[in-house]
């Protein structure tokens, strides 16, 4: 930048409210979050500006609150302001352990709680079709796709995962994937049987077909253009091989609830989804009933 009146360069003005600084230490997190995160907050300092407040500094409680309260009032769903306060929250904490503010004003920020909501399942038609139409096997991007496929609900992993798998996440071997969840955590995940049948081959016989000479080595899955594979490539695929519309999410649901149908300890599907707390994995105790039932029925004396 250059002074006019001195014909001098000078720096640019710095941001007061630091949000480049705040945006590379969120570079770790999945890149939905750090979209929905950066958005909120310059949603945050834009309504800030418009009532006179310049720096994060002379932001208080209150102002927060004005500020869901607006948010509020344009129609957002419940859950989309849990997540506005959530990612404020985060900022704010941010600024003060970096003492770029001395108070924290959005420690016991909150927004109205989300309202329950089931998830989504795949039922056992749609099951059908997604795992066990033919697959021509000369066609290495059809066994890409059922591998994907596979993935999504022998492993119950998130999109995000999925996509950023690399070739030495898979132990075929031991029968495990290696995966990188939210907040950079790592867990092992087991794969049953014929998902390693359709790994094995795709690794032995497909892969190589579809890179190309600037795709990423590393890589596990390609796109058509020899890309890493990405959200919206997956979306693809269920949308070609599903009977009706069906979300990659409603995969890793239809695993949580079928792995608590079958018997499993709700702390153990916790670990396997990679959730911080025991309440998110809760939800799914809500669409076992049938299972709850069995329970009963097997072991009330009176039953």
């Amino acid at each position: 930048m250059v002074d006019a009146t001195r014909g001098e360069a000078t720096d640019p003005p710095e941001d007061p409210w630091q949000r480049d600084a705040f945006a590379s230490w969120l570079r770790p997190r999945s890149p939905a979050t750090r979209r929905a995160y950066e958005s909120d907050v310059r949603s945050l300092v834009l309504w800030m500006g418009e009532e006179g407040i310049l720096t994060p500094k002379h932001v208080g409680r209150l102002d927060l609150r004005r500020w869901l309260a607006a948010e509020t009032r344009r129609g957002l769903a419940k859950s989309t302001l849990a997540r506005k306060a959530a990612a404020i929250r985060c900022y704010f904490q941010w600024l003060a352990e970096r003492s770029f503010i001395e108070v924290d004003p959005a420690a016991r920020l909150r927004a109205p709680s989300a309202s329950s909501r089931l998830p989504a399942l795949v039922g056992p038609a749609e099951l059908t079709a997604l795992l066990d139409a033919p697959v021509d096997l000369d066609d290495a991007f059809a066994v890409r796709d059922r591998v994907v496929v596979e993935l999504l609900y022998g492993a119950g992993m998130r999109v995000a995962e999925l996509c950023g798998l690399d070739v030495d996440d898979v132990d075929l071997a031991a029968g495990q994937l290696t995966v990188l969840g939210k907040g950079s955590k790592e867990r092992r995940l087991p794969i049953h049987e014929m998902c390693l049948e359709w790994l094995e081959r795709y690794l032995q016989q497909s892969r190589r077909a579809t890179m190309t000479s600037s795709s990423p080595a590393a890589a596990l899955l390609f796109n058509r253009r020899g890309g890493r594979l990405g959200e919206r490539d997956v979306r693809r695929i269920l949308d070609a091989r599903a009977l009706e519309p069906t979300h990659p999410h409603a995969l890793r649901h239809t695993y949580a609830t079928h792995l608590l149908d079958g018997g499993a300890d709700l702390r153990v599907v916790q670990e396997l989804l990679g959730h911080a707390s025991l309440g998110t994995t809760q939800i799914y105790t809500h669409v076992s009933k049938e299972r709850l039932q069995r329970v009963y029925d097997a072991t009330h004396p009176r039953a």
